[in-house]
């Protein structure tokens, strides 16, 4: 008998490449982690960096075709976000409360006060104020995706989102790599790092990656300020709507699906669902390495995703303006910790 192929089977097809090429990744990841941690008794670089740093590594090298870009794809996205869903198991709603309402006030003040001083460092670099919106929208909130989103609704230039989503993926590496230098430079604690890198890191995967390294406190604490700081796009979004106030503007207005994706939901449903007791330990441990696992894999993508060749590809004012601008957020973010009196 003859089998016919469903759509569906055809799209896992289609999937199939670039999954199985950054699972080849993450796996090669895994490895040169168990043989660093042999060598030198810790993974001074976990399998979470290394993958990253392969894929663009990889990446640079060579450039995936057609065949393995749809599971490339899906690998960055899909199994992100699914990987970060499956980290709200391990929250609770306590640990906001142990945040307290000053944190997340300040967290929301961060974001005002990074926009707006990153709008006018690009605006006083020259850059016009369509691209200086996309750098200071990707450099407060989170990175890529607050780009993607707001450059239909300021109406954004094509060359304009290509040059600032370039630069966000090539520095999300380069903070994610440098950032947990900062904990015997500064003398951070377990929790203040948290706060930093969520205040501070593009994307909610890439705060995992920048905290996992240092501890479990490190990356609950990030994960929780990040996802509060994704929040705040929503608003930003509408507000920078009803500025513009054009036609064009009011037609491209996101839903309320993008202003709040459905992995920030199901972090949050998970998060209520550990806090009331509904998942138990035993299930708990198996939900923990499936989601350390599914990050490796989407690590691998993004890196598979970073060409380091496009630095020299992009204007200088552009690289000082995103640069600089990640300076001042860390300052901010660093003054928001001695503020509030984070231990």
């Amino acid at each position: 008998m003859f089998r016919i192929s469903t759509p569906m089977q055809n799209q896992w097809m289609r999937l199939l490449p670039g999954v199985i090429l950054c699972a080849f990744i993450a796996l090669v990841s895994f490895g040169v982690q168990i043989v660093e941690e042999h060598w030198t008794g810790r993974p001074y670089l976990e399998a979470l960096v290394i993958a990253i740093l392969l894929g663009a590594m990889v990446r640079t090298l060579w450039t995936p075709g057609s065949r393995w870009l749809p599971g490339i794809a899906f690998s960055s996205k899909t199994l992100l976000e699914i990987a970060v869903t499956l980290l709200g198991a391990s929250i609770s709603f306590q640990t906001v409360l142990q945040a307290g309402y000053p944190l997340l006030v300040g967290i929301a003040g961060v974001v005002a006060a990074a926009l707006l001083a990153t709008f006018g460092l690009c605006r006083v670099l020259g850059l016009p104020k369509r691209m200086a919106m996309l750098v200071a929208c990707g450099n407060s909130i989170c990175g890529n995706s607050a780009i993607a989103t707001v450059a239909p609704v300021i109406g954004a230039k094509s060359e304009d989102v290509a040059s600032s989503i370039a630069f966000t993926a090539i520095l999300g590496v380069i903070v994610v790599l440098s950032l947990p230098l900062l904990v015997p430079l500064l003398g951070l604690s377990e929790t203040q790092y948290g706060v930093l890198a969520g205040l501070t890191v593009y994307a909610v995967p890439q705060v995992l990656a920048a905290t996992m390294p240092i501890s479990i406190v490190s990356t609950q604490v990030g994960t929780l300020v990040k996802l509060v700081r994704v929040l705040m796009l929503g608003p930003v979004v509408i507000l920078l709507s009803v500025i513009v106030g054009s036609a064009k503007a009011e037609s491209a207005r996101p839903s309320f699906k993008r202003l709040v994706p459905w992995f920030i939901v199901g972090f949050l449903a998970l998060a209520a669902a550990r806090s009331s007791g509904a998942i138990p330990d035993p299930v708990l441990g198996g939900i923990l390495p499936a989601a350390s696992a599914l990050t490796v894999v989407s690590m691998a993508a993004l890196g598979l995703g970073v060409d380091l060749r496009v630095l020299g590809r992009v204007g200088g004012r552009v690289t000082l303006a995103v640069a600089l601008s990640l300076v001042l957020l860390l300052c901010i973010s660093l003054g928001l910790i001695r503020l509030l009196g984070v231990l």
